[in-house]
């Protein structure tokens, strides 16, 4: 005896259903719009008192959008990213700018952790 619940034509939509409702529950839960990383030298040492500036990116240009300071460990937190797709850029007087890091997300605000950390092709001067 087959039962209405064991069709392909319940099972098919409910799993779609159930799909779309986990996805949005998920993007509720982490879309805060926190961005955090870390900011090393060549070395690999952490860079602290760095300027980083988010850009979102425009029709053909990417726009400044906010900036904020390295810790003493290198670490930075951005806690107003609106987009999914952004650039991340650190400078300082001693070590000039770093790179843009591309940074692309699954959905606008989304929360995240930079993988690796932004990286200063120079080395810090250690003073005597």
């Amino acid at each position: 005896m087959n039962h209405w619940w064991t069709s392909r034509w319940f099972i098919v939509p409910t799993l779609m259903l159930v799909t779309v409702l986990g996805w949005m529950v998920y993007v509720g839960q982490h879309n805060n719009g926190l961005i955090e990383g870390r900011v090393v030298d060549a070395k690999g040492q952490p860079v602290p008192d760095a300027t980083i500036r988010i850009f979102d990116r425009g029709f053909v240009t990417h726009q400044e959008r906010g900036r904020t300071q390295s810790d003493a460990q290198g670490n930075f937190r951005i806690t107003d990213n609106k987009s999914h797709s952004v650039q991340l850029e650190a400078e300082t007087a001693a070590l000039g700018r770093s790179e843009r890091y591309e940074l692309r997300l699954w959905f606008a605000a989304q929360g995240t952790r930079l993988d690796e950390p932004m990286r200063f092709k120079a080395a810090q001067r250690v003073l005597p």
